[in-house]
């Protein structure tokens, strides 16, 4: 007599382990800037975390948090400002916000100029 064991489902494990399945949904869509920084931190040792960002992507996700990025209106945003004009500090760091997402883009095999558009 041989028992037959149905094989692990280990997707179910892992998706138990997700940042985005443990902390309040929300987070990942906030209006808050301070939150969306949050759940990008989370999002720091996700394992589905370059297939994620891959995906929305490729979706052109509107908004919220994908793969440790920040969507809005299906472009990647270093940032997520504040209702109001930017100060001149901002913007400069957006511009260096910008870069250090190329970067992140590229260190994941990710080419912002086909994969993922990058707002202005």
């Amino acid at each position: 007599m041989s028992l037959a064991l149905a094989p692990l489902d280990v997707s179910v494990e892992i998706e138990a382990n997700l940042p985005c399945r443990k902390f309040d949904p929300d987070l990942w869509f906030s209006d808050s800037p301070a939150q969306l920084e949050l759940a990008k931190s989370l999002c720091g040792d996700c394992p589905l975390r370059v297939e994620c960002l891959a995906g929305a992507a490729e979706r052109n996700e509107p908004w919220g948090v994908w793969g440790g990025e920040i969507f809005e209106r299906g472009a990647v945003v270093p940032r997520k400002r504040p209702r109001g004009r930017p100060r001149k500090a901002d913007v400069a760091r957006d511009a260096e916000l910008a870069h250090e997402v190329e970067e992140r883009l590229a260190a994941n095999g990710l080419d912002s100029r086909n994969s993922v558009r990058l707002a202005a």
